[in-house]
């Protein structure tokens, strides 16, 4: 989809926005499976109804104009491209630009991404991608009704009041992405994650002691709802925005798919691990998750770039000298 954002320079305006529009959709959508429906049987199918949506819609995209003319198609390239802009748009500057563009990168592989001057592109690309999921992002959201159980809070008072603040949360996220600035609102998320992950720590460990009966389900609320509020309103959708920025033109496609692997990767292993780490120590479990979410603010502040404001040339020029 990057590949169809208007001009390069508006490109990274509309990429931000993109993702961010991503994150709000896909609350209102998980809010209203939450809101309506407490079948797990149903909640799980209703996940079919995008997936079709989303099938039957491709078979309206157009082809990307890049693919058009990598596979030398120039013809159908400049149909396309005049389609995508509008019938009125004067597309011949930003065709050459896109033949140029394919011609300089014809030779580019995944073990290109491996040379020395993109080493810190890399490391900060793939390193807010693992923190994202070490974080235990996947995990509790996978498993917030069973950390409810087992806090002793109901699992679907608790359920319903997430699934109300997530549109709020993603609306927040919305407006503040392009105020704060990357670095300063990925610092603040991940300092929220790590105390919340205390808070659901400290819950778990007075679980049990006599004359705070509440102490443990009360805390155990708190931590997760701020867990979910503090990573949508940064650390959800920042490192995808970062990534989006950092990397140079030629380089955002194998760059794209290394740390998106990475990140999935990452994040069906914290999944799979988190409902044994539960069973061998809750307590363990979030103190774990408070040290990664720590040593993401410690990434940030050392590594991570300020990219509010810059063009990708001004954000790739230091990088590449």
């Amino acid at each position: 989809m990057a590949e169809k954002a208007v001009t390069i320079r508006t490109r990274k305006f509309m990429t931000n926005r993109l993702l961010s529009r991503k994150q709000f959709v896909s609350s209102i959508l998980l809010t209203l499976v939450l809101l309506l429906y407490h079948s797990n049987q149903i909640s799980t199918s209703s996940g079919i109804i995008p997936c079709l949506i989303q099938f039957l819609g491709l078979f309206f995209v157009p082809e990307s104009p890049r693919w058009l003319a990598k596979e030398n198609r120039d013809e159908e390239c400049e149909v396309v491209l005049q389609k995508l802009r509008g019938k009125e748009a004067d597309i011949v500057k930003e065709t050459r630009e896109i033949m140029i563009s394919v011609d300089a990168t014809a030779n580019i592989s995944m073990q290109s991404l491996f040379k020395r001057k993109y080493a810190r592109q890399l490391i900060i690309g793939v390193g807010v991608m693992l923190l994202q999921q070490l974080c235990g992002s996947s995990g509790i959201s996978y498993y917030a009704g069973s950390i409810f159980d087992l806090a002793g809070f109901p699992s679907q008072t608790g359920m319903t009041v997430l699934s109300m603040v997530v549109v709020p949360k993603a609306i927040l996220g919305l407006i503040i992405v392009d105020r704060w600035g990357r670095r300063p609102l990925l610092m603040a998320s991940a300092f929220g994650l790590c105390l919340s992950c205390i808070s659901l720590a400290l819950a778990f460990g007075f679980k049990g002691v006599p004359g705070i009966v509440n102490f443990t389900p009360t805390m155990a609320f708190i931590g997760i709802l701020t867990y979910v509020m503090m990573f949508a309103a940064g650390l959800g959708a920042l490192p995808w925005i970062i990534m989006s920025e950092i990397f140079p033109m030629d380089m955002k496609v194998v760059a794209g798919s290394l740390v998106t692997i990475t990140n999935w990767f990452t994040g069906w292993i914290v999944s799979y691990c988190f409902n044994f780490m539960l069973i061998w120590s809750p307590t363990g479990t979030f103190i774990i998750f408070a040290i990664m979410s720590g040593l993401t603010v410690v990434f940030a502040w050392c590594l991570v770039p300020e990219t509010r404001g810059l063009t990708l040339e001004e954000i790739q020029f230091p990088r590449e000298s």
